[in-house]
């Protein structure tokens, strides 16, 4: 608590409040018609009757008092009052609460991967980070990079964080750091990125630059309902990349979670292309992935 001493002034209705710290930069001159709604002292101050008008500036609260009283009966009250308030809210304004996020860790399919989960939106799309060198413009990944020498890429995505490490650690030693890191990062206000995110819808158009034809919009739209989310929700990626007519072949983009995942080859096997088989038949007998 700050120490708050008592100091008469040369006008025997004013008394002075002085603290051993500055309070607000500038001043400020309070009576009962001012707008204190986001002043909590200067609320508590009025509750009581006698006080006319307070003064705030640099290190000291000076308050006014009716005639009708005396200071040796309120001053130490008045004390206390300050004390409490300037516990509260150091710099006079109603503190505003700081934005939780609360993140959690999740495993992903990948076990290189590990998926940390915001209770807040991150980002409105997703950004890929492949390596440390390509993190410029992407401050959230520069401070994970920067903080832990064993990632390899960073992926992040609507409400989540999908960070990819080498064989030099196991998720076990190290994920609460990593979890910390990012927790204490989004607490603090930092900038998740300067780049503009990829949008969800079709983002093989910005690596492809084409509109699909009509049969891979068939491919794409099933993929989008019956796939995609599973994938999203392991901290991944998937998107039609390429349709061989002739072979009856879909190229899968995969990113995040799923770039280089062990599973991915089985999940696209037994998972994707059944799914293909079984709505377009006509269209799709085998599907191939393709890393990010």
């Amino acid at each position: 608590m700050h120490t708050i001493l008592i100091e008469p002034t040369e006008n025997p209705k004013v008394m002075k409040f002085v603290t051993d710290y500055n309070l607000i930069p500038g001043s400020l001159e309070l009576d009962r018609e001012s707008d204190i709604s986001e002043i909590p002292l200067a609320q508590e101050l009025f509750n009581y009757p006698f006080v006319e008008r307070i003064f705030i500036t640099a290190n000291f609260v000076a308050v006014a008092k009716q005639d009708t009283i005396e200071w040796e009966h309120v001053a130490e009250s008045l004390k206390n009052v300050i004390e409490d308030e300037l516990l509260a809210n150091p710099r006079i304004y109603l503190q505003k609460k700081k934005e939780l996020y609360q993140i959690y860790a999740e495993m992903t399919p990948n076990p290189n991967v590990m998926k940390f989960v915001s209770n807040k939106l991150l980002l409105e799309g997703f950004v890929e980070v492949k390596s440390r060198d390509a993190a410029e413009g992407v401050p959230l990944a520069q401070a994970i990079f920067k903080e832990f020498d064993f990632v390899k890429e960073v992926f992040i995505s609507d409400n989540f964080v999908a960070v990819t490490r080498d064989n030099s650690v196991e998720w076990h030693q190290v994920m609460m750091t990593v979890r910390a890191l990012i927790a204490e990062y989004l607490q603090n206000g930092g900038k998740i990125s300067e780049i503009e995110a990829q949008k969800h819808e079709n983002p093989v158009e910005k690596i492809i630059n084409r509109d699909y034809t009509e049969d891979e919009q068939k491919i794409s739209d099933i993929l989008n309902e019956y796939v995609a989310p599973a994938v999203e929700n392991d901290g991944g990626k998937i998107s039609l990349m390429e349709y061989d007519q002739e072979n009856k072949t879909a190229k899968m983009l995969l990113q995040g979670a799923c770039s280089g995942c062990p599973s991915s080859t089985a999940t696209l096997k037994n998972g994707i292309e059944n799914i293909l088989k079984q709505f377009v038949p006509d269209l799709v007998e085998r599907v191939e992935a393709v890393n990010g």
